[in-house]
């Protein structure tokens, strides 16, 4: 194994892929929308294109890396939200505003998440296989008064619904105030389980 000032080669390796993808999300998240190629994400992660294509074969590759890095975080943070949560309402409250942390106040995540996959055809294919791992985590949040195919339908209708009104809040086409939104996305998970 190869070292260099005390750091193997394998971790600088994965050091500059995270960089990449740390660039890669600022680009793509950017708010007047995405400029995302090879040379743009190499000139902000201020590395040569050589040690892009260590960690990437093309641009397609860095954008979906992104694009799960973001979905991955997003599945965590909900995860932590819920398994801090007693109750079913305090479990809504703290997964939306642990969602609305994420891509609110850091609205490059949100941007890359739920707006790249519209516009992103690296994108178009993973964008739709990320939702089930959302819908899976709001079915299990679910009242097991229903059946196992109504928890399912009714967690996919709340995924999409709850996706289209962050789509809007990060677009602009809703002006809303935060807490406002907040308020009415607990009430729609909650309301969703009766």
């Amino acid at each position: 194994m190869s070292s260099w000032a005390g750091t193997k080669l394998e971790d600088r390796k994965a050091a500059r892929r995270s960089q990449l993808i740390d660039a890669a999300v600022d680009l793509l998240g950017a708010e007047d929308g995405p400029a995302l190629s090879v040379r743009a994400a190499c000139r902000h992660a201020k590395l040569t294109e050589r040690y892009f294509y260590e960690s990437f074969t093309d641009r397609e590759a860095l954008v979906a890396a992104a694009y799960e890095h973001v979905g991955a975080l997003a599945h965590q943070v909900l995860v932590d939200a819920v398994q801090a949560a007693p109750t079913p309402d305090a479990r809504a409250e703290a997964a939306v505003t642990a969602f609305v942390e994420l891509i609110v106040d850091d609205p490059r995540q949100g941007r890359v998440l739920l707006l790249a996959p519209m516009t992103e055809p690296a994108l178009s294919r993973r964008g739709v296989e990320l939702l089930p791992a959302f819908a899976a985590l709001v079915r299990d949040q679910l009242s097991n008064g229903a059946d196992d195919l109504d928890r399912q339908m009714t967690a996919i209708g709340l995924v999409g619904a709850l996706a289209n009104l962050f789509i809007a809040y990060l677009d602009g086409t809703l002006e809303v105030p935060r807490d406002r939104l907040v308020r009415h996305c607990v009430a729609l998970v909650l309301n969703a389980d009766k």
